[in-house]
């Protein structure tokens, strides 16, 4: 045992969970924080939650902390209620007999030493008593956090086998802490990689979103999980993106992927819709790929690329609005290009959809990591700055009623009228509403 080498982050949280280790040892248990608090405090960040492992067993853990809730009492892990916060109490235990890739079919309960031994990693398997001021490292994770090492507590292949998804882990903790793999580790990820395939979408999903939204480097996690084999398991499309050469004038950055990856590492932190959209934007680049007699082309490649996300996000169990926004940014991608050619109107509307924002940032993206031409982003910013005193999309000044009291009967005729009028309400071309209605009895007389 020794005495934590950084002052833990002072926090409410950090307070009430402190609380919590208080009531469990005055009542006679052994209490500790575990895994990544103790892991993040040590590196002076911020911990996003805060574990404690103790001796008490769950009935006793809801004797003292009432309100508590068990669930699966055989995984002894109680959700106790503390000012309003619940922490996670597990009791030490050990596991036996993997068979799902997932969970252990049963545990005993055990001592802290032995609980440290079932923990994937061992950055992620230390104890800290915060009310004596003692860290408890039975693992090596100290040692491995002062040299910057990702590696398996024990045999890597065992740890892998009884969860296969800490494959994806070990990655979203070398990505977000910039750690590297020790080898042993990453040769029992290149072997056990194929049995990815076993994990539910849901559970992959959530790995990979943390792994492209909180690394430092995103396109270097993604690179890593190629080289660990992984990579071609869960996204094959993304895969197939290597060595899908571009034409070097317009993409001197090299290969499709490697443009993927040069656009991921300038993200820092983002939304996971933006995330996404950069990670499929050229992703029907290989299937379209033709080669001309000037270069290389990918026609209709957007629209490819739009209808194989939404393949991939159905498969990974994503939500039909990620869906929906993500397909529809990757499919309009293009179009930027052409921005400065567009009627006032169509420029509103492009500026004026919910997504708009984050097509901006996929196309500064974009531009960045490939010609760095952000002559179009500098014109739409431009554009938006105009628009800052007026809705982007005002209410529309006439209605369907308006045209149909004009003699149009309800039809098709009327939309296409009151698309158009809309128009150029949006151009600027007229003042008023009455100009509008104008405007467009003179186009209906002339029709007519």
């Amino acid at each position: 045992m020794s005495s934590m080498p950084t002052a833990m982050p002072d926090s409410q949280v950090r307070k009430l969970a402190v609380s919590a280790v208080n009531r469990l040892q005055s009542a006679g248990f052994t209490a500790y924080f575990v895994g990544g608090c103790v892991r993040d405090c040590l590196l002076n960040m911020m911990p996003r939650e805060y574990d404690i492992a103790t001796s008490a067993m769950p009935c006793e853990v809801e004797a003292i902390f009432p309100g508590s809730e068990t669930s699966g009492k055989s995984f002894a892990i109680t959700r106790a209620p503390v000012g309003g916060i619940f922490f996670e109490i597990a009791t030490f235990r050990m596991d036996h007999d993997y068979t799902d890739g997932r969970r252990p079919e049963k545990v005993s309960f055990t001592d802290p030493k032995t609980d440290a031994k079932r923990r994937d990693f061992t950055i992620n398997a230390m104890f800290y008593d915060p009310l004596h001021d003692q860290l408890i490292d039975y693992a090596g994770g100290q040692e491995d956090l002062k040299s910057r090492i990702i590696r398996c507590v024990g045999d890597p292949g065992r740890r892998f086998a009884e969860d296969h998804l800490r494959m994806l882990r070990a990655v979203r903790l070398a990505g977000t802490l910039d750690f590297k793999l020790a080898p042993e580790t990453a040769e029992a990820i290149q072997i056990h990689a194929e049995k990815l395939a076993e994990i539910s979408a849901e559970r992959i999903q959530g790995e990979l979103t943390r792994i492209l939204t909180e690394s430092q480097k995103p396109g270097d996690s993604l690179v890593l999980m190629d080289q660990l084999r992984l990579l071609k398991v869960i996204l094959p499309e993304v895969s197939a993106m290597k060595g899908q050469k571009q034409p070097p004038e317009f993409h001197p950055e090299g290969d499709v992927f490697a443009h993927t990856v040069v656009m991921l590492n300038m993200l820092k932190h983002p939304n996971h819709q933006l995330a996404y959209a950069v990670l499929f934007h050229d992703i029907g680049k290989p299937p379209t790929a033709v080669e001309a007699a000037d270069r290389i082309r990918f026609n209709g490649h957007a629209s490819q690329g739009a209808i194989m996300a939404g393949e991939i996000m159905r498969r990974l169990r994503f939500s039909s609005k990620d869906i929906e926004a993500i397909a529809y940014c990757v499919e309009n991608h293009m179009r930027f290009m052409d921005v400065q050619k567009m009627k006032r109107s169509t420029l509103r509307r492009l500026v004026g959809a919910a997504t708009f924002p984050l097509e901006l940032e996929l196309h500064r993206l974009d531009c960045a990591a490939s010609n760095n031409d952000l002559a179009n982003w500098n014109f739409l910013t431009d554009f938006l700055k105009q628009l800052a005193n007026e809705p982007v999309l005002p209410e529309r000044w006439i209605s369907g009623l308006d045209i149909m009291k004009m003699g149009i009967p309800e039809s098709s005729k009327v939309g296409i009228l009151l698309a158009n009028a809309y128009d150029i309400q949006l151009e600027g071309r007229v003042k008023s509403r009455e100009e509008l209605l104008n405007w467009l009895r003179k186009q209906i007389m002339e029709k007519s």
